[in-house]
């Protein structure tokens, strides 16, 4: 009989950087005021978005394992998702436009001698 090994998890030693946990304790604190302005219950907002309560809870901490769609799902019962649309929007990423239109000057074509004998 072969002896089956046991596998083990190994937790990940990823930490988030400090900016990135800073950004969603105040996501989720602006979610919790908008909540509280009107006059939602946790459990209410739960029972709304089909999410539970201890994730409303982790979401309102702002808790990066918290998934984005938990986020987005909150926002929109709340009526706060029309501004979305400008999160990494392409138009007003101003370091990318930069990198791109430079990148653009240094792509130089190498002429080429055309061989017009057949």
């Amino acid at each position: 009989m072969i002896a089956m090994e046991s596998k083990v998890k190994i937790k990940s030693e990823y930490t988030h950087p400090p900016e990135a946990v800073k950004l969603a304790q105040e996501l989720g604190g602006r979610i919790r005021v908008a909540r509280l302005r009107r006059k939602i219950r946790q459990q209410d907002m739960a029972e709304r978005t089909g999410l539970s309560r201890s994730t409303i809870q982790s979401l309102e901490r702002g808790e990066v394992t918290c998934s984005i769609g938990a986020f987005l799902n909150v926002l929109w019962t709340l009526g706060l998702s029309r501004e979305l649309n400008l999160i990494a929007d392409p138009g007003l990423d101003r370091d990318g436009l930069v990198i791109s239109l430079d990148a653009e000057k240094k792509r130089v074509g190498i002429p080429r001698k055309v061989n017009n004998e057949f």
